[in-house]
């Protein structure tokens, strides 16, 4: 992406002065492999993430999300090398979806707020969330919340670099923004309420997923950012990356369809694909279609 011209979001928070309890001892980095979002048990209601939280800890019945309630600690050195990737990307999810909402007559589009953060934080809806979440959006307070050192992680750990990949994380959680803003979060809560069994739960969080997966590619598709050869492969390769198939195999040397939240490595990238294609978001109904 070549972003020197490109304007700056003014709804960015920048809270990585606040500092936030952390787990010691170098825990994080294997966090970001192990952790992983049960979502069904902590609900639509709780956070929302790309696809790299909660697992481990979820696992052993341990709530990331009560962790480190105590006094936080002093922050750690602030790293700002992604506060224009960050702040650019941003901006054009915010006009590219504030002219698919007038398409729509959707109304106004609701600008979410992003919160920069360190190690942890407060979120006024959902409690307080350590980095090893990874970045979440949370539908109680319609905010999206990112530590950039997961880009760090992203690049290293899972072999997906390049500033593409990491427009995409971000576009991914403003996904999830625009399905809380136009009511299909609160449906699919309901549709999981009804549900007969965890696997038909955890069904219905992997169409929500491959969603957001499909409206970040309308926004690829659509984005005045100019772009450079290899960013759409770039994005294709963090979905694969981050699929429930790889992570599970990575993390417990298996796979379990039935506990997928987020959908597959090649479900993620196909819905990618065809928001990015069709640049419509009408062709991102999830919820509807025959095939995943």
């Amino acid at each position: 992406m070549r972003l020197d011209d490109f304007g700056q979001s003014d709804n960015i928070r920048d809270r990585r002065g606040e500092g936030g309890a952390r787990m010691g001892g170098g825990g994080a980095g294997l966090l970001f492999l192990l952790v992983r979002l049960v979502a069904s048990r902590f609900g639509i209601g709780g956070v929302v993430v790309l696809g790299l939280g909660f697992f481990a800890l979820s696992a052993i019945g341990i709530n990331p999300l009560s962790m480190g309630t105590s006094a936080p600690q002093a922050s750690r050195s602030i790293d700002r090398s992604y506060d224009q990737l960050v702040g650019a990307v941003l901006l054009s999810t915010e006009q590219t979806f504030s002219e698919v909402f007038r398409e729509e007559g959707l109304g106004d589009y609701p600008e979410p707020t992003l919160n920069l953060f360190s190690g942890g934080v407060n979120t006024r809806g959902c409690g307080f969330a350590s980095s090893a979440v990874g970045p979440f959006y949370c539908p109680a307070d319609r905010e999206v919340y990112l530590d950039t050192s997961f880009f760090d992680e992203l690049s290293r750990r899972f072999g997906a670099p390049g500033d593409f990949a990491q427009a995409y994380v971000i576009a991914h959680e403003v996904g999830h923004h625009i399905q809380t803003v136009t009511g299909i979060s609160q449906q699919v809560r309901q549709l999981q309420a009804r549900a007969g069994s965890e696997a038909e739960s955890n069904a219905y969080l992997v169409r929500l997923e491959l969603m957001a997966d499909c409206l970040a590619g309308v926004w690829a598709g659509r984005t005045e950012i100019p772009l450079d050869p290899g960013d759409i492969e770039e994005a294709l390769r963090a979905a694969s990356a981050i699929g429930d198939d790889t992570l599970q195999r990575k993390a417990q040397g298996r796979v379990v369809p039935d506990s997928f939240t987020h959908g597959t490595s090649e479900q993620r990238q196909r819905w990618f694909t065809i928001g990015y294609q069709a640049k419509d978001i009408s062709a991102c109904d999830t919820m509807s279609a025959e095939r995943l």
